[in-house]
């Protein structure tokens, strides 16, 4: 009888049919396709990595700074509020005298706004933290400023004098925040700056009513006497002298 049996076919190992052919065992082609594959795996992580390192380094620029220049803002020297008190009155007796003025004001105000002044105050200092979020009272801590006013002040003597003292301020280191010149009948202001604000300064002379203002204040500084459940803020009860300009001025 003939034989039944289908011929065999001869499968050779390199048939692409082959289950031992390159292509079905990941051979040459597989290999490429894979190395390709973790290449561009590879490629994107160093990418997001990349991304985010700079990212990182952008945020740290940012704080660092920020966090340095806050760790110190309640590194108050210790001086009592006499002493600072003092300095307040020096900065401005030396702007009344770049000014023209020779008056001499009495201490304290009748009519604030409207007649003469000759005063001192104390402000609370704040720690803003770290990250200068915060705005916390510091005990024990204060700053002084004092303030002045005169009268019956005329555009002859308040605009020279204004200018006068602008450069003058410019030529001393002051930073200027802000200089406005007024039109004939407009108000004049000045306000300046030093020691990254720690140090202030302002001047407006109001042309309708002939009114010349100025104020100092100084950096904060910690009471020495100032004792745990003392009230208010130190340096707040003086009283200052008579006001004028400093001799020799």
């Amino acid at each position: 009888m003939p034989d039944e049996t289908m011929p065999r076919t001869n499968e050779s190992p390199d048939s692409p049919d082959s289950p031992e052919s390159p292509s079905a065992t990941g051979g040459e082609g597989g290999t490429a396709t894979g190395t390709r594959t973790r290449s561009w795996a590879s490629a994107a992580v160093r990418g997001v990595l990349g991304c985010g390192g700079v990212a990182l380094l952008a945020l740290l620029a940012l704080l660092v700074p920020l966090v340095w220049h806050n760790a110190g803002s309640t590194d108050f020297p210790r001086v009592a509020p006499e002493e600072m008190a003092d300095h307040a009155l020096r900065r401005s007796q030396e702007a009344y005298g770049v000014l023209g003025f020779t008056r001499t004001i009495r201490p304290g105000v009748e009519d604030l706004g409207v007649s003469t002044e000759n005063t001192l105050g104390s402000d609370y200092c704040h720690d803003g933290g770290l990250l200068g979020m915060e705005d916390k009272t510091v005990d024990g801590a204060y700053s002084m400023h004092h303030s002045w006013a005169l009268d019956r002040v005329p555009a002859s003597q308040a605009v020279p004098g204004m200018r006068r003292l602008h450069q003058h301020l410019k030529d001393e280191g002051w930073e200027i925040t802000s200089y406005r010149e007024g039109t004939k009948s407009g108000d004049w202001d000045l306000f300046v700056q030093r020691d990254d604000g720690d140090e202030r300064m302002s001047f407006t002379w109001f042309a309708d009513r002939e009114y010349f203002m100025g104020g100092a204040s100084v950096p904060c500084a910690y009471d020495p006497e100032w004792k745990t459940g003392d009230v208010g803020s130190a340096g707040d009860h003086l009283r200052p002298p008579a006001f004028g300009p400093a001799p020799g001025s």
